[in-house]
């Protein structure tokens, strides 16, 4: 062949058959990644979510057994007879949190745009109190609210207390075994929850348009109001919902920081399950529960006008 002449084109028979699957198998690849994951979801949540649902339509006793009747009235007289630990427990978390919010969103602008080389140690105090036990962080306010504590006495100062009495929140000078105790509890340990979504979403926020919002001669107040709060919303409905959703279900700062008057619906149901012994009604409130809480989510997340969560 001389060199003037060009070198002849294979036919598409020519190439050869792996060339030709490669880019199949390529495409099937993160298929074959996902395995793993719909694996795990259909054996440690499908399937305990099915057989909770075969649980709740039963009829019998521990000592006779349980058998599927598809009883349904199991779940009219649940919510009968707990409704008051439903109300309660949308109202504490739902409560505890608009406190997170309060007071996680100004801590993480601060850590976003503040923070500066401190950004780091800050954050890590944030997640510190990961490091010890649900359990033990719970406790621990049973110390700090004690009678007769500087906290307890420093409200009583302040005439923060006489608020709470009005509202039934304390009890005179006493605010352990209270609703305020336990909201207080769900605050502190669910705060974190709040507070890294919203850092995350302020962190994306490019400081350019704050800078060109103060050349439009917005304020300070405009800024945040026109700029950084609508580009933060997608941290606030991920903090919003991160918090509500384990503490309206949260029975372990009910059980350590209330009383008998303040047991959420979480007590009901670890009570149901572990000392009653009465499975379908245990298995009936949380599907209740589960159902309260999805219809509330999607409530709000089309009011809030945002499904991009961070």
């Amino acid at each position: 062949m001389s060199l003037t002449e060009t070198p002849p084109v294979p036919a598409p028979e020519a190439v050869a058959p792996s060339t030709r699957k490669r880019p199949v198998r390529k495409r099937l690849v993160p298929y074959w990644l996902l395995i793993p994951g719909i694996v795990w979801l259909l054996v440690f949540f499908a399937l305990p979510m099915v057989y909770q649902a075969s649980t709740s339509v039963q009829t019998g006793s521990l000592e006779n057994g349980f058998q599927v009747t598809w009883h349904f009235q199991t779940y009219w007289e649940a919510l009968r007879e707990y409704y008051p630990q439903f109300v309660r427990s949308l109202l504490y978390a739902g409560t505890a949190t608009v406190l997170c919010l309060l007071l996680g969103y100004p801590l993480s602008y601060l850590i976003a745009f503040k923070a500066g080389r401190w950004r780091n140690l800050v954050l890590i105090l944030v997640i510190a109190p990961f490091f010890t036990s649900f359990l033990i962080r719970t406790l621990a306010w049973k110390t700090i609210l004690a009678d007769g504590g500087p906290v307890v006495g420093a409200l009583n100062t302040l005439h923060v207390l006489d608020v709470t009495n009005w509202l039934g929140w304390t009890e005179g000078s006493r605010v352990l075994a209270t609703p305020m105790a336990v909201v207080c509890g769900l605050t502190y340990n669910f705060l974190p929850f709040m507070i890294l979504p919203l850092y995350t979403s302020l962190e994306r926020i490019d400081g350019r348009l704050h800078e060109a919002a103060g050349d439009l001669y917005a304020t300070p107040a405009t800024t945040f109001r026109k700029v950084t709060f609508p580009l933060s919303m997608p941290g606030v409905v991920s903090g919003t919902l991160l918090t509500f959703i384990p503490a309206a279900g949260d029975y372990v700062n009910a059980e350590l920081l209330g009383s008998t008057d303040t047991k959420m619906v979480g007590s009901v149901i670890q009570s149901q399950f572990l000392r009653v012994l009465d499975y379908p009604t245990a298995a009936a409130l949380s599907f209740i529960l589960m159902a309260v809480v999805l219809i509330l989510v999607t409530v709000y997340i089309r009011r809030a006008g945002t499904e991009d969560l961070v």
